[in-house]
Protein backbone atom coordinates (compact mmCIF):
# COMPACT_ATOMS: atom_id res chain seq x y z
CA UNK A 1 0.00 0.00 0.00
CA UNK A 2 2.80 2.31 0.82
CA UNK A 3 4.49 1.71 -2.48
CA UNK A 4 1.31 2.28 -4.44
CA UNK A 5 0.71 5.58 -2.68
CA UNK A 6 4.26 6.66 -3.49
CA UNK A 7 3.82 5.73 -7.13
CA UNK A 8 0.66 7.85 -7.34
CA UNK A 9 2.47 10.82 -5.82
CA UNK A 10 5.28 10.39 -8.37
CA UNK A 11 2.77 10.35 -11.22
CA UNK A 12 1.14 13.56 -9.93
CA UNK A 13 4.48 15.25 -9.62
CA UNK A 14 5.46 14.12 -13.10
CA UNK A 15 2.19 15.49 -14.47
CA UNK A 16 2.82 18.82 -12.79
CA UNK A 17 6.30 18.94 -14.33
CA UNK A 18 5.05 17.96 -17.82
CA UNK A 19 6.10 20.33 -20.59
CA UNK A 20 3.56 23.05 -21.65
CA UNK A 21 2.25 23.05 -25.20
CA UNK A 22 3.34 26.01 -27.46
CA UNK A 23 -0.24 27.29 -27.82
CA UNK A 24 -0.58 27.46 -24.07
CA UNK A 25 2.68 29.41 -23.89
CA UNK A 26 1.43 31.99 -26.46
CA UNK A 27 -1.92 32.38 -24.68
CA UNK A 28 -0.24 32.92 -21.32
CA UNK A 29 2.07 35.56 -22.77
CA UNK A 30 -0.66 37.55 -24.62
CA UNK A 31 -3.26 37.69 -21.82
CA UNK A 32 -3.45 40.69 -19.45
CA UNK A 33 -4.93 40.93 -16.03
CA UNK A 34 -6.53 44.30 -15.12
CA UNK A 35 -7.28 45.06 -11.54
CA UNK A 36 -10.77 46.61 -11.12
CA UNK A 37 -10.69 49.46 -8.67
CA UNK A 38 -13.82 50.40 -6.78
CA UNK A 39 -14.85 53.97 -7.71
CA UNK A 40 -14.48 56.48 -4.97
CA UNK A 41 -17.80 57.59 -3.52
CA UNK A 42 -18.16 61.41 -3.74
CA UNK A 43 -19.49 63.22 -0.77
CA UNK A 44 -23.07 64.49 -1.27
CA UNK A 45 -23.26 68.23 -2.09
CA UNK A 46 -25.36 70.59 -0.02
CA UNK A 47 -29.08 70.86 -0.79
CA UNK A 48 -29.97 73.98 -2.80
CA UNK A 49 -32.84 75.77 -1.06
CA UNK A 50 -34.84 78.78 -2.32
CA UNK A 51 -37.84 80.64 -0.90
CA UNK A 52 -40.87 82.36 -2.40
CA UNK A 53 -42.69 85.34 -0.88
CA UNK A 54 -45.60 87.48 -2.10
CA UNK A 55 -47.87 90.34 -1.06
CA UNK A 56 -50.98 91.20 -3.08
CA UNK A 57 -51.19 94.96 -2.43
CA UNK A 58 -48.45 97.46 -3.20
CA UNK A 59 -48.55 99.53 0.01
CA UNK A 60 -45.83 100.73 2.39
CA UNK A 61 -47.03 98.47 5.19
CA UNK A 62 -47.15 95.34 3.06
CA UNK A 63 -43.86 96.16 1.37
CA UNK A 64 -42.29 96.17 4.82
CA UNK A 65 -43.90 92.75 5.41
CA UNK A 66 -42.41 91.50 2.15
CA UNK A 67 -38.97 92.79 3.12
CA UNK A 68 -39.30 91.00 6.47
CA UNK A 69 -40.18 87.73 4.70
CA UNK A 70 -37.17 88.03 2.40
CA UNK A 71 -34.86 88.74 5.33
CA UNK A 72 -36.31 85.87 7.38
CA UNK A 73 -35.86 83.25 4.67
CA UNK A 74 -32.40 84.48 3.72
CA UNK A 75 -31.19 84.10 7.32
CA UNK A 76 -33.06 80.81 7.82
CA UNK A 77 -31.53 79.13 4.76
CA UNK A 78 -28.00 80.38 5.35
CA UNK A 79 -28.11 79.30 9.01
CA UNK A 80 -28.43 75.63 7.97
CA UNK A 81 -24.98 74.20 7.20
CA UNK A 82 -26.41 71.43 5.02
CA UNK A 83 -28.29 73.90 2.81
CA UNK A 84 -26.97 76.03 -0.02
CA UNK A 85 -28.64 79.43 -0.48
CA UNK A 86 -30.41 79.54 -3.89
CA UNK A 87 -32.14 82.90 -3.46
CA UNK A 88 -35.46 84.39 -2.40
CA UNK A 89 -38.05 85.14 -5.11
CA UNK A 90 -40.55 87.85 -4.19
CA UNK A 91 -43.60 89.30 -6.02
CA UNK A 92 -45.05 92.60 -4.82
CA UNK A 93 -48.56 93.94 -5.42
CA UNK A 94 -49.76 90.91 -7.43
CA UNK A 95 -52.74 88.67 -6.78
CA UNK A 96 -52.16 85.01 -6.06
CA UNK A 97 -55.20 83.74 -7.99
CA UNK A 98 -53.14 83.45 -11.18
CA UNK A 99 -49.50 82.64 -11.90
CA UNK A 100 -49.02 84.15 -15.36
CA UNK A 101 -48.56 87.73 -14.09
CA UNK A 102 -46.10 86.84 -11.30
CA UNK A 103 -42.69 87.35 -12.87
CA UNK A 104 -40.67 86.17 -9.84
CA UNK A 105 -42.81 83.06 -9.50
CA UNK A 106 -42.23 82.27 -13.16
CA UNK A 107 -38.50 82.81 -12.69
CA UNK A 108 -38.50 80.43 -9.71
CA UNK A 109 -40.18 77.67 -11.73
CA UNK A 110 -37.76 78.23 -14.61
CA UNK A 111 -34.77 77.91 -12.25
CA UNK A 112 -36.28 74.71 -10.81
CA UNK A 113 -36.56 73.28 -14.31
CA UNK A 114 -32.89 74.11 -14.89
CA UNK A 115 -31.95 72.04 -11.83
CA UNK A 116 -30.85 75.01 -9.72
CA UNK A 117 -33.24 74.38 -6.80
CA UNK A 118 -33.96 71.27 -4.70
CA UNK A 119 -36.32 72.68 -2.05
CA UNK A 120 -38.70 75.65 -2.16
CA UNK A 121 -39.79 77.25 1.12
CA UNK A 122 -42.90 79.42 1.37
CA UNK A 123 -44.92 80.89 4.20
CA UNK A 124 -48.29 79.32 3.36
CA UNK A 125 -50.40 77.84 0.58
CA UNK A 126 -52.17 81.17 0.03
CA UNK A 127 -48.83 82.92 -0.51
CA UNK A 128 -47.80 80.32 -3.09
CA UNK A 129 -51.15 80.24 -4.98
CA UNK A 130 -54.83 80.82 -4.19
CA UNK A 131 -55.98 78.98 -7.29
CA UNK A 132 -56.35 75.26 -6.52
CA UNK A 133 -55.75 74.20 -10.12
CA UNK A 134 -52.59 76.30 -10.49
CA UNK A 135 -51.26 75.14 -7.13
CA UNK A 136 -51.67 71.41 -7.79
CA UNK A 137 -50.39 71.74 -11.35
CA UNK A 138 -47.24 73.54 -10.19
CA UNK A 139 -46.57 71.20 -7.25
CA UNK A 140 -46.98 68.11 -9.45
CA UNK A 141 -44.70 69.63 -12.07
CA UNK A 142 -41.99 70.16 -9.44
CA UNK A 143 -42.53 66.76 -7.83
CA UNK A 144 -41.76 65.08 -11.16
CA UNK A 145 -38.32 66.66 -10.82
CA UNK A 146 -38.06 65.54 -7.19
CA UNK A 147 -38.30 69.15 -5.97
CA UNK A 148 -39.97 69.66 -2.62
CA UNK A 149 -42.26 72.58 -1.79
CA UNK A 150 -42.53 73.12 1.96
CA UNK A 151 -45.38 75.22 3.40
CA UNK A 152 -44.39 76.68 6.76
CA UNK A 153 -47.79 77.54 8.23
CA UNK A 154 -49.42 74.22 7.28
CA UNK A 155 -46.25 72.22 8.16
CA UNK A 156 -46.62 70.36 4.87
CA UNK A 157 -44.10 68.88 2.42
CA UNK A 158 -45.30 68.25 -1.15
CA UNK A 159 -43.08 65.13 -1.40
CA UNK A 160 -44.64 63.48 1.65
CA UNK A 161 -46.99 60.48 1.02
CA UNK A 162 -50.16 62.37 1.95
CA UNK A 163 -48.89 65.71 0.59
CA UNK A 164 -51.19 66.03 -2.43
CA UNK A 165 -54.32 65.05 -0.53
CA UNK A 166 -53.66 67.66 2.15
CA UNK A 167 -52.74 70.22 -0.51
CA UNK A 168 -56.03 69.68 -2.35
CA UNK A 169 -58.03 70.21 0.83
CA UNK A 170 -56.08 73.22 2.07
CA UNK A 171 -55.86 74.83 -1.38
CA UNK A 172 -59.64 74.68 -1.67
CA UNK A 173 -59.88 76.59 1.60
CA UNK A 174 -57.37 79.14 0.26
CA UNK A 175 -59.42 79.63 -2.91
CA UNK A 176 -62.62 80.11 -0.93
CA UNK A 177 -60.80 82.61 1.26
CA UNK A 178 -59.78 84.49 -1.88
CA UNK A 179 -63.42 84.54 -3.02
CA UNK A 180 -64.50 85.89 0.36
CA UNK A 181 -61.85 88.63 0.25
CA UNK A 182 -62.86 89.50 -3.32
CA UNK A 183 -66.53 89.85 -2.39
CA UNK A 184 -65.64 92.03 0.60
CA UNK A 185 -63.49 94.29 -1.57
CA UNK A 186 -66.25 94.56 -4.18
CA UNK A 187 -68.76 95.45 -1.49
CA UNK A 188 -66.46 98.20 -0.22
CA UNK A 189 -65.96 99.62 -3.71
CA UNK A 190 -69.69 99.62 -4.44
CA UNK A 191 -70.37 101.26 -1.11
CA UNK A 192 -67.93 104.06 -1.96
CA UNK A 193 -69.49 104.39 -5.42
CA UNK A 194 -72.96 104.78 -3.91
CA UNK A 195 -71.56 107.57 -1.72
CA UNK A 196 -69.96 109.31 -4.71
CA UNK A 197 -66.41 108.46 -3.66
CA UNK A 198 -63.80 106.97 -5.97
CA UNK A 199 -60.09 106.17 -6.01
CA UNK A 200 -57.51 108.19 -7.91
CA UNK A 201 -56.61 106.84 -11.35
CA UNK A 202 -54.49 107.79 -14.33
CA UNK A 203 -56.30 109.67 -17.12
CA UNK A 204 -54.93 111.68 -20.03
CA UNK A 205 -55.43 115.42 -19.54
CA UNK A 206 -55.27 115.38 -15.72
CA UNK A 207 -52.87 114.82 -12.86
CA UNK A 208 -53.81 113.77 -9.32
CA UNK A 209 -52.68 116.37 -6.76
CA UNK A 210 -53.15 115.08 -3.19
CA UNK A 211 -56.96 114.76 -3.17
CA UNK A 212 -58.16 116.26 -6.45
CA UNK A 213 -57.54 116.35 -10.21
CA UNK A 214 -55.71 119.18 -11.96
CA UNK A 215 -55.71 119.92 -15.70
CA UNK A 216 -52.49 119.43 -17.70
CA UNK A 217 -52.98 122.22 -20.19
CA UNK A 218 -50.83 120.75 -23.01
CA UNK A 219 -52.78 117.49 -22.91
CA UNK A 220 -56.09 119.31 -22.55
CA UNK A 221 -55.40 121.28 -25.72
CA UNK A 222 -54.78 118.02 -27.60
CA UNK A 223 -58.14 116.71 -26.33
CA UNK A 224 -59.93 119.87 -27.48
CA UNK A 225 -58.28 119.50 -30.90
CA UNK A 226 -59.65 115.96 -31.21
CA UNK A 227 -63.17 117.08 -30.33
CA UNK A 228 -63.14 120.13 -32.64
CA UNK A 229 -61.66 118.18 -35.55
CA UNK A 230 -64.21 115.38 -35.26
CA UNK A 231 -67.06 117.88 -35.04
CA UNK A 232 -65.75 119.56 -38.21
CA UNK A 233 -65.96 116.26 -40.12
CA UNK A 234 -62.44 114.89 -39.88
CA UNK A 235 -62.14 111.12 -39.62
CA UNK A 236 -60.25 109.42 -36.82
CA UNK A 237 -57.43 108.57 -39.22
CA UNK A 238 -57.11 112.20 -40.28
CA UNK A 239 -57.11 113.34 -36.65
CA UNK A 240 -54.41 110.79 -35.81
CA UNK A 241 -52.26 111.97 -38.71
CA UNK A 242 -52.75 115.64 -37.80
CA UNK A 243 -51.68 115.02 -34.19
CA UNK A 244 -48.61 113.12 -35.36
CA UNK A 245 -47.61 115.98 -37.68
CA UNK A 246 -47.87 118.39 -34.75
CA UNK A 247 -45.66 116.12 -32.65
CA UNK A 248 -48.43 115.41 -30.12
CA UNK A 249 -47.95 111.94 -28.63
CA UNK A 250 -49.57 109.92 -25.87
CA UNK A 251 -47.96 109.33 -22.49
CA UNK A 252 -46.07 106.33 -23.82
CA UNK A 253 -44.42 108.51 -26.43
CA UNK A 254 -46.40 106.92 -29.27
CA UNK A 255 -48.82 108.48 -31.80
CA UNK A 256 -52.51 108.42 -30.90
CA UNK A 257 -54.29 105.51 -32.55
CA UNK A 258 -57.86 105.60 -33.84
CA UNK A 259 -59.20 103.54 -30.93
CA UNK A 260 -57.47 105.83 -28.40
CA UNK A 261 -59.06 108.90 -29.97
CA UNK A 262 -62.46 107.21 -29.96
CA UNK A 263 -62.12 106.38 -26.23
CA UNK A 264 -61.28 110.03 -25.53
CA UNK A 265 -64.39 111.12 -27.45
CA UNK A 266 -66.42 108.70 -25.29
CA UNK A 267 -64.92 109.89 -21.99
CA UNK A 268 -67.46 111.78 -19.88
CA UNK A 269 -64.85 112.91 -17.34
CA UNK A 270 -63.68 115.68 -19.68
CA UNK A 271 -67.08 117.29 -19.06
CA UNK A 272 -66.56 117.40 -15.30
CA UNK A 273 -68.42 114.33 -14.01
CA UNK A 274 -67.83 110.58 -13.61
CA UNK A 275 -69.95 107.50 -14.21
CA UNK A 276 -68.94 104.94 -11.60
CA UNK A 277 -69.10 101.17 -12.04
CA UNK A 278 -69.09 101.23 -15.83
CA UNK A 279 -67.21 97.92 -15.64
CA UNK A 280 -67.08 95.09 -13.12
CA UNK A 281 -65.07 91.93 -12.41
CA UNK A 282 -67.23 88.84 -12.57
CA UNK A 283 -64.65 86.11 -11.79
CA UNK A 284 -62.13 86.59 -8.98
CA UNK A 285 -59.83 83.99 -10.60
CA UNK A 286 -59.49 85.47 -14.11
CA UNK A 287 -59.94 89.15 -13.03
CA UNK A 288 -61.40 89.91 -16.46
CA UNK A 289 -63.46 93.11 -16.68
CA UNK A 290 -66.90 93.24 -18.27
CA UNK A 291 -68.98 96.20 -19.38
CA UNK A 292 -71.83 96.86 -16.98
CA UNK A 293 -74.96 96.54 -19.12
CA UNK A 294 -77.42 96.62 -16.27
CA UNK A 295 -76.07 93.74 -14.20
CA UNK A 296 -75.09 96.21 -11.44
CA UNK A 297 -76.21 99.75 -10.61
CA UNK A 298 -74.23 102.67 -12.06
CA UNK A 299 -73.71 106.01 -10.36
CA UNK A 300 -73.20 109.47 -11.88
CA UNK A 301 -71.20 111.86 -9.71
CA UNK A 302 -71.02 115.53 -10.71
CA UNK A 303 -68.02 117.78 -10.14
CA UNK A 304 -65.33 115.11 -9.91
CA UNK A 305 -63.05 116.72 -12.54
CA UNK A 306 -62.31 120.21 -13.87
CA UNK A 307 -64.04 120.76 -17.21
CA UNK A 308 -61.98 120.44 -20.41
CA UNK A 309 -64.82 120.01 -22.95
CA UNK A 310 -67.88 122.27 -22.66
CA UNK A 311 -71.37 120.99 -23.38
CA UNK A 312 -71.69 122.91 -26.64
CA UNK A 313 -68.64 121.19 -28.17
CA UNK A 314 -69.80 117.84 -26.80
CA UNK A 315 -73.20 118.25 -28.47
CA UNK A 316 -71.50 119.04 -31.81
CA UNK A 317 -69.47 115.83 -31.55
CA UNK A 318 -72.56 113.77 -30.69
CA UNK A 319 -74.49 115.32 -33.60
CA UNK A 320 -71.63 114.46 -35.97
CA UNK A 321 -71.49 110.90 -34.67
CA UNK A 322 -75.21 110.51 -35.19
CA UNK A 323 -74.90 111.92 -38.70
CA UNK A 324 -72.21 109.37 -39.51
CA UNK A 325 -74.25 106.55 -38.01
CA UNK A 326 -77.27 107.53 -40.11
CA UNK A 327 -75.06 107.81 -43.18
CA UNK A 328 -73.69 104.33 -42.55
CA UNK A 329 -70.05 105.43 -42.53
CA UNK A 330 -67.38 103.63 -40.60
CA UNK A 331 -66.45 105.76 -37.61
CA UNK A 332 -62.67 105.62 -38.09
CA UNK A 333 -62.26 105.35 -41.86
CA UNK A 334 -63.48 107.18 -44.95
CA UNK A 335 -62.79 105.52 -48.30
CA UNK A 336 -63.38 108.65 -50.44
CA UNK A 337 -65.10 111.99 -50.10
CA UNK A 338 -68.35 110.33 -51.26
CA UNK A 339 -68.48 107.91 -48.30
CA UNK A 340 -71.66 108.46 -46.30
CA UNK A 341 -73.06 110.99 -48.77
CA UNK A 342 -74.72 108.72 -51.38
CA UNK A 343 -78.28 107.54 -50.67
CA UNK A 344 -80.24 105.06 -52.77
CA UNK A 345 -83.22 106.74 -54.46
CA UNK A 346 -85.22 103.48 -54.38
CA UNK A 347 -84.82 101.96 -50.91
CA UNK A 348 -83.22 104.82 -48.95
CA UNK A 349 -80.15 102.85 -47.86
CA UNK A 350 -76.65 104.27 -48.12
CA UNK A 351 -74.15 103.29 -50.78
CA UNK A 352 -71.01 101.54 -49.51
CA UNK A 353 -67.61 101.54 -51.12
CA UNK A 354 -65.87 98.55 -52.73
CA UNK A 355 -62.22 99.06 -53.67
CA UNK A 356 -60.73 97.68 -56.87
CA UNK A 357 -58.96 94.34 -56.36
CA UNK A 358 -56.34 95.03 -59.03
CA UNK A 359 -52.93 94.30 -57.52
CA UNK A 360 -50.92 96.60 -59.78
CA UNK A 361 -50.89 100.38 -59.97
CA UNK A 362 -54.47 101.70 -60.24
CA UNK A 363 -55.42 104.05 -63.03
CA UNK A 364 -58.07 106.75 -62.80
CA UNK A 365 -60.63 104.22 -64.13
CA UNK A 366 -59.93 101.63 -61.40
CA UNK A 367 -60.68 103.48 -58.15
CA UNK A 368 -63.53 101.20 -57.05
CA UNK A 369 -67.29 101.76 -56.99
CA UNK A 370 -70.25 102.47 -54.68
CA UNK A 371 -73.24 100.14 -54.39
CA UNK A 372 -76.51 100.16 -52.47
CA UNK A 373 -75.88 98.38 -49.16
CA UNK A 374 -79.34 96.77 -49.27
CA UNK A 375 -78.68 95.37 -52.75
CA UNK A 376 -75.23 94.19 -51.72
CA UNK A 377 -76.66 92.29 -48.78
CA UNK A 378 -79.86 90.87 -50.30
CA UNK A 379 -78.97 90.34 -53.95
CA UNK A 380 -79.49 91.96 -57.34
CA UNK A 381 -83.29 91.53 -57.35
CA UNK A 382 -83.77 93.42 -54.09
CA UNK A 383 -83.12 96.90 -55.55
CA UNK A 384 -83.06 98.34 -59.12
CA UNK A 385 -80.17 100.69 -58.36
CA UNK A 386 -76.84 100.49 -60.23
CA UNK A 387 -73.25 100.59 -59.02
CA UNK A 388 -71.55 103.98 -59.22
CA UNK A 389 -67.85 103.98 -60.23
CA UNK A 390 -65.77 106.60 -58.45
CA UNK A 391 -64.44 107.62 -61.86
CA UNK A 392 -67.97 108.43 -63.08
CA UNK A 393 -68.80 110.32 -59.86
CA UNK A 394 -65.75 112.53 -60.33
CA UNK A 395 -66.66 113.20 -63.97
CA UNK A 396 -70.21 114.18 -63.00
CA UNK A 397 -68.97 116.46 -60.22
CA UNK A 398 -66.57 118.26 -62.54
CA UNK A 399 -69.33 119.02 -65.04
CA UNK A 400 -72.01 119.85 -62.45
CA UNK A 401 -70.06 121.72 -59.76
CA UNK A 402 -67.63 123.42 -62.13
CA UNK A 403 -69.90 126.42 -62.90
CA UNK A 404 -70.64 126.87 -59.18
CA UNK A 405 -67.03 126.72 -58.05
CA UNK A 406 -65.65 128.51 -61.07
CA UNK A 407 -63.71 125.68 -62.71
CA UNK A 408 -63.84 123.96 -66.09
CA UNK A 409 -64.32 120.33 -67.11
CA UNK A 410 -60.61 120.04 -67.74
CA UNK A 411 -59.63 120.88 -64.16
CA UNK A 412 -58.56 118.08 -61.83
CA UNK A 413 -61.25 116.87 -59.42
CA UNK A 414 -60.76 117.85 -55.76
CA UNK A 415 -62.45 116.18 -52.78
CA UNK A 416 -62.85 119.58 -51.12
CA UNK A 417 -65.62 120.33 -53.61
CA UNK A 418 -67.79 117.58 -52.13
CA UNK A 419 -66.89 118.37 -48.51
CA UNK A 420 -67.59 122.06 -48.99
CA UNK A 421 -70.63 122.05 -51.29
CA UNK A 422 -72.61 118.79 -51.06
CA UNK A 423 -74.82 117.59 -48.20
CA UNK A 424 -75.78 114.29 -49.85
CA UNK A 425 -76.39 112.66 -53.23
CA UNK A 426 -79.52 110.68 -54.13
CA UNK A 427 -78.66 108.00 -56.69
CA UNK A 428 -81.10 106.63 -59.27
CA UNK A 429 -80.39 104.20 -62.11
CA UNK A 430 -79.84 107.02 -64.65
CA UNK A 431 -79.83 110.30 -62.69
CA UNK A 432 -78.12 111.79 -59.65
CA UNK A 433 -79.61 114.44 -57.35
CA UNK A 434 -77.01 116.66 -55.67
CA UNK A 435 -78.44 118.24 -52.52
CA UNK A 436 -76.18 121.20 -51.82
CA UNK A 437 -75.49 122.87 -48.49
CA UNK A 438 -77.28 125.94 -49.88
CA UNK A 439 -80.48 123.78 -49.92
CA UNK A 440 -80.39 123.81 -53.73
CA UNK A 441 -81.02 120.49 -55.54
CA UNK A 442 -79.27 119.83 -58.88
CA UNK A 443 -80.19 116.86 -61.09
CA UNK A 444 -77.87 115.43 -63.72
CA UNK A 445 -78.04 112.24 -65.86
CA UNK A 446 -75.21 109.75 -65.59
CA UNK A 447 -73.95 106.69 -67.41
CA UNK A 448 -71.18 104.29 -66.51
CA UNK A 449 -68.46 104.97 -69.07
CA UNK A 450 -65.51 103.71 -67.01
CA UNK A 451 -64.87 100.57 -69.09
CA UNK A 452 -65.29 102.37 -72.42
CA UNK A 453 -63.00 105.21 -71.39
CA UNK A 454 -60.46 102.76 -69.98
CA UNK A 455 -60.27 100.87 -73.30
CA UNK A 456 -60.06 104.15 -75.21
CA UNK A 457 -57.21 105.21 -72.94
CA UNK A 458 -55.35 101.94 -73.52
CA UNK A 459 -55.79 102.19 -77.30
CA UNK A 460 -54.48 105.73 -77.24
CA UNK A 461 -51.40 104.64 -75.27
CA UNK A 462 -50.81 101.73 -77.65
CA UNK A 463 -51.13 104.00 -80.68
CA UNK A 464 -48.76 106.51 -79.09
CA UNK A 465 -46.18 103.76 -78.55
CA UNK A 466 -46.51 102.70 -82.21
CA UNK A 467 -46.04 106.28 -83.36
CA UNK A 468 -42.94 106.66 -81.19
CA UNK A 469 -41.40 103.49 -82.65
CA UNK A 470 -42.07 104.66 -86.22
CA UNK A 471 -40.56 108.04 -85.45
CA UNK A 472 -37.40 106.40 -84.05
CA UNK A 473 -37.06 104.10 -87.05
Amino acid sequence: MHEGRCDMQDIDATARRAPVDNKDKIASRSSRVIKLERPAVSKPSRIRVAAYARVSVDSDELMQSLAAQVSHYSMHIQANSSWEYAGVYADAGISGTATKNRSEFQRLIADCEKGMVDIVLTKSISRFARNTVDLLKTVRHLRQRNISVRFERENLDSLSPDGELMLSILASYAQEESLSISENVKWGIRKRFSQGRFLAYNIYGYRWAEDHFEIIEEEAEAIRFMYRSFADGMTLTEISDALAKQGILNRKGLPFGKSSILRILDQEKYRGFSILQRTYVDDHITHQKKMNKGELPRFEVQGTHPVIIDEQLHHKVEAERERRRQAGTVRWRRATCFTGKIVCGYCGNTFTYTPNTWTGELTQFQQGHYQCSHKRKNGAKSCPSKSLPVYTLRQVCCSLLGPIIGTSDCDIFEEAWIDGQVKHIVAFADTLEFHLKTNEVLTIPWKNSAKRDAWAHRRALAQQEINNREAQS
